[in-house]
């Protein structure tokens, strides 16, 4: 009996410390610390609804809202396979969205929150374009 409630006590942790990510991103940004925001602040709170569910996929270490619209995702496996998998699903739950995976040499450099949010997303192909939507 202790293994199925470890593997949910487990599971609720890694799932609120996935979740705190994007609450974090999104304090970060309504709390005015990111400078001036790009959107209104009811979008970065749309996107805190699209970062959450993103946190809870398979292959998702952690989630952030970034300062440009993106959500950035820090990949469990670093591999094609993985990465397709992830952009696919992602895609097909948010058609206008665009996903942004951060590196491990991302992460060498951005090693807060603050840091994270303030990535770029304008060099990653977005879901419109993906899904021929534009």
């Amino acid at each position: 009996m202790k293994g199925p409630v470890l593997a949910l006590a487990l599971l609720a942790v890694s799932t609120a410390a996935q979740a705190s990510s994007c609450n974090k991103s999104r304090e970060y940004l309504l709390g005015g610390l990111a400078g001036e925001l790009q959107m209104t602040p009811q979008t970065y709170d749309g996107l805190f609804k699209v970062c959450e569910a993103t946190a809870t996929m398979p292959s998702v270490q952690d989630a952030f809202i970034l300062k440009d619209g993106g959500i950035g995702v820090i990949p469990k496996q670093d591999t094609v396979p993985a990465t397709a998998a992830t952009l696919s699903r992602f895609c097909d739950a948010n058609p206008r969205a665009t996903l942004r995976f951060i590196s491990k040499k991302d992460l060498l450099r951005a090693k807060s929150t603050s840091q994270i949010v303030g990535l770029s997303s304008t060099g990653v192909t977005s879901c419109k374009k993906i899904k021929g939507l534009m």
